[in-house]
């Protein structure tokens, strides 16, 4: 049987990786304690993080060890900073989690019914690699698919191009609409929205309903705008995507229910 696929998002929709809470502030601290300039440190970084994001240069816009090595040599810092190494260190169960604890049980359950699973993530491998190993995610996957190793990062389509010929996909899963909906929507696959902040009004509503409710439509539109920092207008009526879920756990119902639709085996 032709495989059938189902690619996730990690960070946000399966699991919180270091950064935000460990591996930044560690980097900052470092920097500020080897200079007496009053820099800016994480605003800059970020910043140029934008900035590449900005230019549609996805690929390079993930690259924190590059990011980090411009910005000492900017302001002529010999610091040894490697972030890669910075996320192993801090990739420990008290400061990485999964974001529900049934992401593994849904997951097996997925694999067990024959479905090949992919993770399709704007995280380098070196990165996400750590986290994923601590959380026992790595071996749920048949494959991983990041920036360094596709040579485009999401929202291009061309990232799923290494599962060209290996089979079809189903969905792909995430919780961003710049990203993760608009790769599926540009690449004609099922889109699921993973939004654990849902109003209780749209909880009640089935996950294929729940992108239409008006007053769930204005509350995208501000996650889009949040998401794209407001550069690039209004959230496309294209971008809806086509089912919304709050937890984890009604993923298996919603694959069902999209392998029916589309006649699949």
């Amino acid at each position: 049987m032709h495989n059938l696929w189902i690619t996730f998002d990690l960070d946000g929709t399966l699991m919180q990786n270091p950064f935000v809470d460990w591996v930044f502030p560690e980097i900052v601290t470092t920097v500020l304690e080897k200079t007496t300039q009053p820099l800016h440190v994480l605003e800059d970084i970020i910043a140029e993080h934008n900035r590449r994001m900005h230019s549609n240069q996805f690929l390079e816009a993930y690259d924190w060890d590059d990011i980090v090595a411009q910005y000492l040599a900017q302001h002529e810092l010999s610091i040894d900073m490697n972030v890669e190494e910075l996320v192993k260190k801090h990739s420990i169960h008290s400061k990485v989690y999964l974001l529900e604890d049934s992401v593994t049980e849904v997951l097996k359950g997925l694999k067990a019914k024959g479905f090949s699973l992919a993770a399709a993530t704007n995280g380098y491998l070196k990165y996400q690699a750590p986290v994923m190993d601590v959380l026992g995610l790595s071996d749920l996957f048949d494959i991983v698919i990041t920036p360094e190793m596709a040579g485009y990062a999401k929202p291009d389509v061309k990232m799923f191009d290494l599962l060209r010929n290996k089979g079809k996909i189903v969905a792909h899963v995430g919780d961003r609409i710049d990203h993760d909906v608009k790769i599926a929507k540009h690449a004609g696959i099922p889109s699921i929205l993973v939004d654990r902040r849902l109003p209780a009004s749209v909880k009640q509503m089935i996950p294929t309903k729940r992108s239409h409710e008006p007053a769930y439509i204005e509350l995208m539109k501000i996650k889009w705008k949040k998401e794209t920092k407001g550069r690039v207008g209004e959230l496309p009526e294209e971008l809806i995507p086509d089912m919304v879920i709050y937890s984890i756990e009604e993923l298996d119902d919603c694959i069902r229910e999209l392998v029916i639709s589309q006649k699949m085996p």
